[in-house]
């Protein structure tokens, strides 16, 4: 019985010792999860200003053609998919990675249809397991993620696109909602078909290109591609910390419910030795007597 109560005691300060991690873990994500929300949104007014920028010209233009808004045959497709580089954060990463396993699994019959970018570790690990055709990646993002660590896989997806080796682009992410609530999201990206569709709504801005609209569009698609593949990305580490928050959160409630079982447990114990010892007493005592 002392063993044993040598057990669960030792087991009782095994799981403390967890659920300070846990809960240590919890603040910090929910300390980040602040400062990524205040990153996203700060990204958004840059990003509306370039779509209508974009579809004002695209709208107002007769004659333009640009790569980005043609649809052609569909030949090979590319999937940008952004995951973490480290666990401990729920059903974030297996959501957006069975999400898109299964419209691969959906569209495609060969692997040479289609082409995989992947951000973050943990998608590259997985999809390299199964063999999935990785054309590039990016690992070892900070919680606030700078436009440049991820430039140069933006720049090649659109350039990609653009130059003709993939006919369609799909952005594959987790959209945050809430810090309890992430939706794996599957969006087309390429090409923009809609962008030059402009809706009228009260007032709009006038503008003069300089040396033309075409010129201007050639420079400015690419750009709003890649910013709508940041923008992704910030939403895609809020909702990292989010998940990461969430499941720290439950880990430290079922470290206490656990604590609390075997503190139980424990006291059972303690308590059916000390009244095994006293029967023991009274027994030898009645011998003597």
């Amino acid at each position: 019985m002392a063993r044993s109560m040598r057990d669960i005691k030792r087991q009782i300060k095994s799981v403390q010792n967890t659920r300070q991690i846990t809960k240590a873990m919890e603040m910090v994500a929910a300390s980040k999860l602040r400062k990524a929300q205040e990153k996203a949104e700060a990204a958004r007014p840059y990003s509306e200003k370039l779509k209508e920028v974009v579809t004002s010209i695209a709208g107002s233009s007769e004659g333009i053609k640009h790569p980005m808004l043609v649809s052609r045959p569909v030949k090979k497709t590319a999937y940008l998919i952004v995951t973490s580089d480290r666990g401990l954060a729920g059903g974030y990463n297996a959501n957006i990675l069975r999400k898109l396993t299964l419209l691969i699994a959906e569209k495609h019959k060969s692997k040479d249809e289609y082409g995989i970018f992947v951000i973050g570790r943990k998608g590259r690990d997985f999809l390299r397991r199964r063999e999935y055709p990785i054309v590039e990646e990016v690992t070892e993002l900070s919680d606030a993620p700078t436009f440049a660590d991820i430039k140069s896989i933006a720049y090649s997806a659109v350039q990609q696109f653009e130059s003709g080796v993939f006919d369609e682009l799909y952005l594959c992410y987790n959209h945050f909602v809430n810090a309890m609530t992430q939706e794996p999201t599957v969006d087309r990206l390429l090409p923009m078909e809609t962008v030059g569709k402009k809706e009228q709504h009260g007032v709009s801005a006038m503008y003069e290109y300089e040396p033309s609209p075409e010129g201007v569009l050639e420079v400015l698609l690419p750009k709003y591609a890649e910013t709508l593949i940041y923008s992704a990305i910030l939403n895609g580490k809020a909702s990292e910390l989010g998940a990461k928050m969430t499941a720290m959160g439950s880990a430290t409630k079922n470290a206490s419910k656990m604590i609390g079982e075997l503190t139980l447990t424990y006291n059972r114990a303690r308590q059916a030795a000390i009244t095994q010892e006293i029967t023991e007493i009274v027994a030898g005592a009645n011998a003597q007597s």
